[in-house]
């Protein structure tokens, strides 16, 4: 890179930091009288939905971050990925060559692959309703009350795939007062982005709301070949909000969302020259080739329905009933070449109803919630493996209907005025039908092509299973003060089986056979306590979890790298412990600090794989390591408050760290070092008005988020000694954003 584009792009960097050392001079002058006021404030009360209910955060017997909409705005949190550097032993990422499909994994349990069929290991929620697919996943930050990270199996009260946690992106309520709200922001790369939001009452007791936001941004490298963007942003989201409280007792609320994403399809950086091209791996990470169009969309959304009922002063009846769809038409080019080499155009589509009933009892010593939840869903897809210069395509397709059913009750009880006691458990069972199909063409085909005669079929089957378990919950909590109080839980979690959607029987004879479920049997303890007359609040969590069936997706090339092998792998059992600590000091009337640390050692006990190459099943545990968990993760967060300039002035700085990552269970070179971002924000208030400066990635920190590995093969000195899959060697990364600043002008009407 030359000097003078160096120089452009670290001349935001440091306008931005000449901007908060100006401000944070100002608020030294003004600490001396902050500090002789002596009027330090206690933490504000945080509300979260952890348990289904409206709770204290330290009455709670989980593991919970919360975020609120004005933390994540001082803090230039964007989207839901940015949420995982201020929650510990959690990663929330964007997948791979896509923009809005989430990568999510909690304490070391997740699920990497997006592919239609596979169930995450983490469950996403708006509001109370499940999303069951990742594309679309990736929300940015419009009109949402908070963020809740749920760490640890939910299972009991929140059902399907929970085993590693939750995260709900919990939207703005109605309240009926008249509002209208928009920002302007601009930034690094041509950022411009506009929030509009509102809301009105139709009449005394029915309200109507509105938020539409258009979030665009140029790449942050080019397609050399083809001169296109890279790592752009073309995102649109829009929701609408009705609610009607026709009397004391009713309540019905209904919501509908919808986002558009027509940004580019990340291409990714070559480490090594291509065997094809010769192409060497560029200068910037963000820069790329491909030899197929970069079109991307996915148009993703849903309806929700809620009604609840107060049957009197201790019982509520809720229902909710939910539809969600999504369609994804995107074109990834494995090999990052001009060549064909290994291209995967692809399709999904997918469909889901949910229907929950609930009944919530707050009585004297008792507290609880039941229901029953019904779920009907289809994911369908079909990608082409598109191996060009052999000449050939493979195609995989086909769809998964699932039908589950769950009923639950989870309750806590008074055993003393300190003691407490909870159970609860859920009983689910799904009905899974697939159908799978792999063919082999000659030639180039792409998912739109019109039907041909396959030269060969490698897979074509249809297959039923039912999987069923119950999770228990059981805990005790103990209040040894009115700010002080313990616990201890188990629980279990359980993640559904299924069928390989890349199911290649011709290499695999059993790759039709399904896979089982997952089960985790999680231990946990915890302290949540305040100090200091309420002006420091530790939260501390200790777990061990007993992981049984953990699936893997692996693939593989084979016959001498000219075809794919794949299969979901129930890999024998593994063990995770691990710590958390969240933090908050009110040190003054002004300053604020906060920190968190994670701490996790996630190890393989057994691993059972079928190596397609030896044709038999080998243990592999003492070479593979735990996916896209790092072992330590942490932050550190100041936040200044002070008159200035006529009005209100929070200014935020802080440290985010995660330690070195291994990207897939077995080492490659796509394996990342630790990463330390820093961050810093000033945000103006003054009546209606909201100014923000905001530098994320202040020092301009590479860091790799993810991958594919389809290496040529090496010999024990690391010289490539034939061509990969393709012909090609293919070992691409996909990377963070690089240093960005904005500027942020939002109005309250």
């Amino acid at each position: 890179m030359s000097t003078a584009a160096k120089n452009a792009r670290w001349a935001p960097g440091k306008l931005a930091l000449a901007v908060c050392l100006g401000l944070a001079a100002t608020a030294q002058a003004a600490e001396e009288k902050a500090a002789k006021a002596k009027d330090d404030p206690s933490l504000e009360v945080i509300e979260v939905t952890a348990r289904r209910t409206v709770e204290n955060l330290q009455t709670v017997p989980v593991a919970v971050t919360s975020l609120s909409a004005e933390q994540m705005s001082q803090r230039g949190v964007e989207d839901l990925a940015d949420v995982q550097w201020y929650s510990p032993n959690t990663t929330l990422q964007v997948s791979r060559g896509t923009n809005s499909t989430l990568t999510a994994y909690i304490r070391g349990i997740g699920q990497q692959d997006p592919l239609w069929g596979f169930e995450p290991g983490v469950g996403i929620y708006i509001d109370d309703v499940y999303v069951a697919r990742p594309q679309g996943a990736v929300m940015d930050i419009l009109d949402v009350q908070r963020i809740e990270v749920l760490r640890g199996p939910q299972g009991t009260l929140y059902g399907r795939n929970t085993i590693g946690g939750a995260v709900k992106y919990v939207t703005k309520k109605l309240s009926g007062d008249p509002e209208f709200n928009v920002q302007g922001t601009l930034g690094s790369y041509k950022q411009h982005d506009l929030k509009l939001s509102g809301q009105m009452p139709l009449s005394d007791n029915f309200y109507a709301g509105f938020a539409f936001g258009t979030f665009n941004r140029d790449g942050f490298g080019k397609f050399k070949n083809t001169g296109a963007d890279n790592y752009n942003k073309d995102i649109k989201a829009g929701r609408l909000s009705l609610a009607w409280y026709p009397s004391e007792a009713l309540s019905v609320q209904f919501m509908a969302d919808r986002t558009w994403d027509d940004s580019n399809a990340k291409g990714g950086y070559r480490l090594t020259p291509s065997l094809i091209t010769g192409q060497q791996p560029y200068d910037s990470v963000y820069d790329s080739d491909t030899s197929m169009p970069t079109d991307n969309s996915v148009e993703t959304g849903g309806e929700a329905l809620t009604l609840s009922y107060g049957i009197n002063s201790d019982w509520t009846f809720k229902s909710i009933t939910a539809h969600r769809d999504g369609d994804t038409d995107t074109n990834i080019d494995f090999d990052s070449t001009k060549e064909p080499a290994l291209d995967i155009p692809a399709l999904y589509h997918d469909r889901q109803f949910t229907q929950e009933f609930q009944l919530n009892v707050n009585s004297g010593d008792w507290q609880g919630v039941g229901g029953l939840y019904y779920l009907d869903g289809k994911a369908c897809g079909v990608f082409e493996t598109v191996l060009g210069l052999a000449g050939m395509t493979l195609e995989n397709g086909g769809c998964v209907n699932t039908k589950s059913y769950a009923a639950y009750a989870q309750g806590s009880y008074h055993l003393s005025p300190k003691l407490s006691m909870t159970l609860g458990g859920r009983y689910t069972q799904d009905k899974k039908d697939a159908n799978v199909y792999r063919l082999l063409y000659l030639g180039i085909r792409y998912p739109h092509d019109a039907p041909a005669t396959p030269l060969l079929v490698q897979s074509d089957f249809q297959d039923s299973a039912t999987f069923h378990r119950f999770s228990p919950r059981a805990g005790l909590e103990y209040q040894l003060s009115d700010d002080i109080m313990v616990y201890g839980s188990y629980t279990n979690g359980f993640k559904s089986g299924g069928f390989d959607m890349r199911a290649n029987k011709s290499v695999n004879p059993d790759a039709d056979k399904p896979y089982d479920p997952e089960i985790v049997d999680t231990y946990e303890l915890g302290l949540k306590a305040e100090w200091l007359d309420r002006r420091l609040r530790t939260n501390i969590a200790t777990f061990y979890s007993d992981y049984k069936d953990m699936q893997i997706t692996v693939q593989r090339a084979v016959n001498n790298n000219t075809d794919v092998a794949s299969q979901v792998l129930n890999a024998g059992k593994s063990s995770i412990k691990g710590v958390e600590l969240e933090a908050t000091l009110a040190a003054t009337d002004a300053l604020q600090l906060n920190a968190n640390l994670g701490y996790v050692d996630a190890k393989f006990k057994r691993v059972d794989f079928f190596d397609p190459n030896q044709g038999r099943v080998i243990d592999v545990s003492d070479q593979w390591r735990f996916a896209n968990t790092p072992k330590w993760t942490g932050s550190l967060l100041a936040q200044y408050n002070l008159a200035a300039f006529g009005g209100d002035l929070v200014l935020t700085g802080g440290l985010s760290y995660r330690s070195k990552v291994q990207i897939f269970e077995t080492p490659s070179m796509l394996d990342t070092g630790s990463v330390t971002l820093l961050n810093a924000g000033a945000s103006w208030y003054k009546g209606n008005w909201e100014v923000q400066l905001m530098g994320r990635n202040l020092t301009d920190r590479e860091y790799r988020l993810a991958g594919y590995n389809f290496a040529a093969p090496r010999d024990g000195s690391g010289n490539i000694t034939g061509p990969g899959l393709g012909g090609e060697d293919t070992i691409v990364g996909y990377y963070g954003d690089p240093r960005t600043v904005s500027l942020s002008v939002g109005y309250r009407f």
